[in-house]
């Protein structure tokens, strides 16, 4: 590369930056370049290429009188810490959500708990009311004296009105099985809605040295190892494929001129 003159690095970041292009570089790139070589890492500091960027990426700002390298420094750092900050408020927006379904769930928990007493109870008492009014029609019919003494003591027992009594419970039985089916459509629903936010809030938290420590780790596979290195080549390959595409294309226009010219 340094045997290239300066001209041509130049108009090849030029064309990058400057230009509208397809392949038109970043930020990111600019510090990838600036790391390959000695020349490259002298031109790419240029004031030109980062007006252009802090035009593009931090427009609010004016154009600067200094160094537009360093006030794009100083306006990445202050975007950087923005960002940290949402982030911050987006993971405890999302914590105080999951602490809420975790509540919520623990309340119809509780009142699931509370229904299917009732309903036990209710059951129960209706099931004693029914073979009391069993006892009170067996007494018409001829029966063995110790089966129809049995049955009187059933019927003595109770003191309600049976018949009302069943009816009563027949309703609280059926309202209890729908207030049950209710709490238990809402259980799931905010399982489901508890779920979602602990996938959203993993999602927040997740740092990929951090939960995957490469190679040591055990839990992350070959495979995500070789895709982060497939992604780390296509993108130095993306960078340097735009200046071999620069050089191709100025050595065939010089080409040209020679043979136009001779």
């Amino acid at each position: 590369m340094a045997v290239l003159p300066d001209e041509l690095w130049r108009r090849i970041l030029e064309i990058g930056a400057l230009e509208n292009t397809p392949n038109l570089l970043n930020y990111r790139d600019f510090c990838s370049l600036s790391i390959s070589c000695r020349t490259l890492n002298r031109l790419s500091s240029e004031d030109s290429y980062w007006s252009s960027f802090l035009a593009s990426d931090f427009p609010q700002y004016p154009v600067p009188h200094s160094s537009a390298k360093s006030l794009y420094k100083l306006c990445f750092k202050r975007d950087k810490e923005k960002k940290v900050l949402a982030h911050k408020r987006a993971v405890l927006r999302m914590e105080s959500r999951i602490a809420e379904h975790s509540r919520r769930i623990s309340e119809l928990e509780s009142l699931l708990g509370k229904e299917v007493m009732r309903l036990k109870a209710a059951a129960s008492e209706l099931s004693n009311l029914r073979n009391v009014k069993q006892a009170s029609v067996a007494l018409n019919v001829w029966q063995p004296e110790i089966v129809r003494g049995r049955q009187k003591q059933i019927i003595e027992q109770c003191t309600v009105n049976v018949k009302s009594r069943i009816s009563a419970l027949d309703m609280e039985v059926k309202l209890c099985k729908q207030q049950i089916a209710t709490f238990d459509k809402a259980h799931r629903d905010e399982t489901s809605r508890l779920h979602a936010a602990k996938e959203l809030l993993a999602s927040l938290t997740y740092h990929p040295l951090r939960d995957c420590n490469l190679p040591s780790s055990s839990s992350c596979s070959r495979a995500d190892e070789c895709n982060s290195r497939k992604k780390k080549m296509k993108t130095n390959i993306n960078i340097f494929g735009f200046i071999f595409n620069c050089l191709k294309q100025w050595h065939r226009d010089i080409r040209q001129i020679v043979e136009d010219v001779y």
